[in-house]
């Protein structure tokens, strides 16, 4: 049996996983400078230990509400992608769950287009869904706003 290790993450009340391997590290986001005319859904810069890292905020992407109280609280998932250096912010980090493949299932049919274009599947936990997050595609966003422009 193929198993792999997921981090929970909860966006909105939504719970979320996203493999472990994909996960660099998990910091609280601060000091975020805006990036003028970049895509909503990139929260601005900050400095992480000495590199700097591409804010992108999970809400906006996903097509959710801001929070409340902005980004006080929140948390972030920093991932590496070539020689760049991304954090993801979500609302919380959970707890790691190795699952079986076997037991993904394929996006519902009534999951939100939004969701299912980064979505590598479900799984049906007790009383919960979670949603695989498909890390590249959270993170490829803006690049054909950029050529509409």
């Amino acid at each position: 049996m193929s198993t792999t290790e997921y981090v929970t993450l909860t966006i909105g009340n939504q719970l979320f996983g996203a493999a472990v391997k994909d996960i660099h590290d998990v910091f609280a986001p601060t000091s975020l400078t805006p990036v003028p005319l970049a895509p909503r859904e990139i929260a601005g810069v900050l400095n992480l230990r000495g590199r700097i890292v591409t804010a992108i905020d999970s809400r906006a992407r996903l097509g959710l509400p801001p929070r409340e109280e902005g980004y006080a609280g929140a948390m972030a998932i920093g991932i590496e992608r070539g020689h760049e250096s991304f954090g993801l912010i979500i609302d919380t980090v959970g707890e790691v769950l190795r699952l079986d493949e076997a037991d993904r299932e394929d996006n519902p049919v009534n999951l939100h287009p939004s969701w299912a274009q980064v979505s590598r599947g479900v799984y049906r936990l007790e009383g919960q869904l979670l949603v695989i997050l498909d890390i590249t595609k959270m993170l490829s966003f803006g690049a054909e706003d950029a050529v509409a422009a």
